[in-house]
């Protein structure tokens, strides 16, 4: 059991007082703020988006989780270590070319950025070509390819060619996912993974990054 876990409980009960309460009073006491946001707030989103995959929560209230932590970290911001909660990664992501549909996309970005990635979200209908110098600029090591439409499905391993022909593809792994996207579409296309939803992206994530 972490040292934190009034903090993770508060979190997961959606009581934005009483998180700021306990974070408050953990600081008071000489906790280390590093450790409250890595055991405590990026932990309890963890059981989030686990209980998200498991239809225990619904996105309102995982948008809710996460308009909380993000006022917690605001309060531990001046006192994180200058690397704290960038640890996980960098990750890159956007709607591939032809599709518009952004709210899938935004809730993987807030989830990925709960657990620590640090996030570059370049929006929507994005061109293979913008998502090639945006990798040469960003360096990361996701990126996150989402579509929500049937016809723009052939966009994901069109950009995902696009990304070998220029010479970035081994530098990552590629992420897909939206409605219409399943894990053996991911296979086909050449991606390293296929997320189902926003709970089970930043798992994927991690797990990737970690083999």
């Amino acid at each position: 059991m972490s040292e934190f876990t009034s903090v993770t409980e508060a979190l997961l009960a959606l009581d934005a007082d009483k998180l700021l309460g306990e974070v408050d009073k953990y600081l008071a006491d000489g906790a280390n703020a590093d450790a409250i946001l890595n055991d405590g707030l990026i932990a309890g989103m963890d059981i989030v988006g686990d209980r998200m995959q498991e239809g225990d929560m619904f996105i309102p209230e995982v948008l809710m989780a996460a308009q909380i932590m993000g006022k917690a970290v605001e309060k531990l911001k001046p006192l994180l270590a200058d690397d704290a909660g960038s640890s996980a990664g960098k990750v890159l992501i956007g709607t591939v070319k032809g599709d518009l549909h952004d709210i899938g996309k935004n809730l993987v970005s807030m989830m990925l950025e709960s657990a620590g990635f640090e996030i570059k979200d370049i929006g929507v209908d994005v061109e293979p070509a913008t998502f090639i110098s945006e990798i040469k600029a960003f360096q990361p090591d996701v990126l996150a390819l989402s579509a929500l439409l049937t016809t723009t499905m052939p966009m994901m391993k069109s950009t995902i060619e696009a990304l070998a022909d220029a010479g970035v593809r081994d530098s990552l792994k590629v992420i897909v996912g939206g409605a219409p996207v399943s894990d053996n579409f991911a296979r086909e296309i050449g991606a390293d993974g296929y997320a189902p939803d926003a709970g089970s992206a930043s798992k994927l994530a991690k797990t990737l990054l970690s083999n």
